[in-house]
């Protein structure tokens, strides 16, 4: 009798863990579907500039609540798109970081809207001894002949400050760091930095001066001559000579005087008072 009221409780106990077990399960497969999504990410590191091709993005499941603005939740939608900054793999691919719709690849994908890119020419030193990378920002100096003087006196003077270098070379990643010496720098400018700089370049030699990427101040300076650098002060010119000036003949005569006619038996005299 106690043998079988103790195993017909040992029944209702395991029935009533199974129907436990199998509604606890239930609730957590309705809790995961319904706090999940899909999610399109890279399976690959992404270039600055490359296209996407279907084999470089799937969809994931993704929390709900922590999705990043942007996302898409169709990794068809991202063909064709080209990536304006750099990708990496398992990275989730967000508008934010796409150029817009129906642009090609290449550097021209990256360029700001309304701005454009210009090359110029650099040296091992020029350059900041290769250290001006893709994505730093960089002043720009001009050495040239100072204006209004004829002794070939010169003037280094800061003509653009705070130019995002958007490659050195053919080399447009922002992922290597590593200094690299090279003969061209391409800068992002606007329309109107692009003209003084093409100017610059053809009154006088560049220099790149590299700053840090979160300073924004501007500076307005006066450039530096030889006279400053030295700290000696430039003579004063000389003052222009000074014409003589005509006088009228009028002015040097003699006073006018009174004269009177004296006769001396026959000779005759004349005098002035």
């Amino acid at each position: 009798m106690k043998n079988s009221r103790a195993l017909m409780m040992l029944v209702v106990a395991l029935v009533a863990g199974l129907a436990a077990a199998l509604s606890a399960s239930r609730w957590l497969v309705q809790t995961s579907t319904s706090g999940v999504t899909s999610v399109a990410v890279a399976t690959q590191d992404i270039s600055l500039g490359e296209p996407i091709e279907p084999n470089m993005v799937h969809t994931v499941s993704w929390p709900a609540d922590s999705l990043p603005a942007g996302v898409f939740k169709d990794a068809k939608l991202l063909q064709g798109r080209v990536v304006r900054s750099s990708v990496a793999k398992g990275e989730p691919l967000i508008e934010a970081k796409l150029a817009p719709a129906g642009t090609k690849g290449g550097l021209s994908a990256v360029i700001a809207d309304g701005n454009r890119a210009i090359t110029v020419r650099v040296n091992d030193v020029v350059g900041v001894a290769g250290f001006a990378l893709p994505g730093n920002y960089v002043d720009v100096i001009v050495n040239t002949q100072e204006p209004g003087h004829t002794d070939q006196s010169s003037i280094s003077k800061t003509v653009l400050e705070k130019i995002l270098v958007l490659a050195i070379a053919q080399q447009v990643s922002r992922e290597d760091t590593a200094p690299k010496v090279v003969n061209a720098v391409t800068l992002e400018v606007t329309p109107q930095q692009a003209e003084k700089l093409d100017l610059a370049r053809s009154v006088g030699t560049l220099s790149l001066v590299l700053r840090n990427q979160i300073d924004e101040k501007r500076l307005s300076t006066d450039g530096a001559t030889k006279d400053t650098l030295l700290g000696t002060v430039a003579p004063a010119p000389a003052p222009a000579p000074v014409k003589p000036t005509r006088v009228r003949y009028a002015e040097h005569r003699a006073p006018k005087r009174d004269c009177i006619g004296v006769i001396s038996g026959v000779t005759s005299t004349q005098e002035c008072f």
